[in-house]
């Protein structure tokens, strides 16, 4: 096995185990939360011989070792169970609300990752000038300010006083990308605004480091301007830098929009977590969190494994 593809088995064995170990953390963190399912289902007036029953139609009482194995294998089977307070299939409520989540994490991510590279570049460009100093103050004071806080002011302004776009970013299927964009614009401008600061400073710190290369000097040597030197010579060689970066920050844009979900009552499934939470739905909690999780390791056991094969010294072992 060549070294390479001993490397890239390790990281998809550890991101598996990683997800397993998180499994058994919500597993936990849910089953030990105060509170009776029963008695939240059933409200204050239900009989104990009531209560009992719905404890054992649960499964409440069934060791906590085996109703984790029974829901994890569930779960690998795509059955991620039955919602307590709507008895509704949870896999069928969360597929139009995943895929409502994502679609806003990508439309951010098409915004936010090009902006941030190019401010980058053009802050590596004017490094230690006014354009430098403006972009990461900008930059730096966005990511200081809650994103919650930043939302609500968006919405007072761009949608109460000038009325640009809707303050609720509903959407369905009926309508239209563009509809559907200009529902999600201020969300994406929220989001946009959250992972900003982080990719184009570590963007610029990336190139930084490469322009201390020989090479770059050669370049410089033969006459190319600094943006020909940056964009064909330092960009390329700290890709992988930047990768990884980039891919951290989408998966805080998969994960990290719960928040931004439940200000702007978006239909994804950082709303429905929320929603229920308060009713105390340990499946739907349980669920929710699987996926999240998954959908973070796996992307960044995709920027691992770009890492590894964007690497010379990897790919072309000695």
């Amino acid at each position: 096995m060549s070294p390479i593809v001993k490397l890239l088995a390790q990281r998809i064995a550890l991101s598996l185990l990683l997800l397993l170990l998180i499994s058994i953390v919500i597993f936990a963190g849910t089953i030990v939360l105060p509170g009776d399912v029963a008695q939240s289902i059933l409200g204050q007036s239900a009989t104990p011989e009531a209560l009992a029953n719905l404890r054992a139609e649960l499964g409440v009482n069934d060791p906590p070792v085996e109703r984790y194995f029974a829901w994890l294998f569930g779960a690998m089977q795509g059955d991620l169970g039955t919602a307590l307070t709507s008895g509704q299939d949870i896999a069928q409520a969360l597929s139009s609300r995943f895929w409502n989540t994502l679609f806003l994490a990508f439309w951010a991510a098409v915004v936010a990752v090009p902006l941030a590279i190019f401010l980058g570049l053009l802050a590596v460009r004017f490094k230690d000038r006014w354009p430098d100093k403006m972009i990461s103050a900008v930059t730096l004071a966005s990511i200081s300010i809650p994103e919650f806080l930043i939302g609500y002011v968006l919405m007072y302004f761009i949608a109460v006083q000038l009325r640009w776009f809707p303050s609720v970013a509903m959407i369905n299927d009926s309508m239209s990308l563009f509809e559907k964009l200009n529902a999600i614009a201020l969300p994406i401008a929220v989001l946009t605004l959250v992972v900003l600061a982080h990719m184009m400073r570590m963007t610029r710190a990336a190139i930084l480091n490469v322009m201390q290369s020989a090479y770059i000097e050669t370049a410089e040597l033969k006459g190319l301007n600094a943006f020909q030197v940056i964009y064909r010579h330092a960009f390329p060689n700290a890709i992988a830098p930047i990768v990884n970066v980039v891919m951290l920050n989408l998966a805080y844009l998969v994960v990290g929009v719960v928040v931004i979900e439940v200000v702007f009552v978006y239909p994804g499934m950082g709303q429905y977590l929320v929603d229920h939470v308060s009713k105390r739905d340990v499946p739907v909690v349980q669920a929710c969190g699987l996926i999240f999780a998954a959908v973070y390791i796996g992307l960044n056991m995709i920027a691992d494994i770009v890492a590894i094969l964007s690497n010379p010294r990897l790919r072309h072992p000695k």
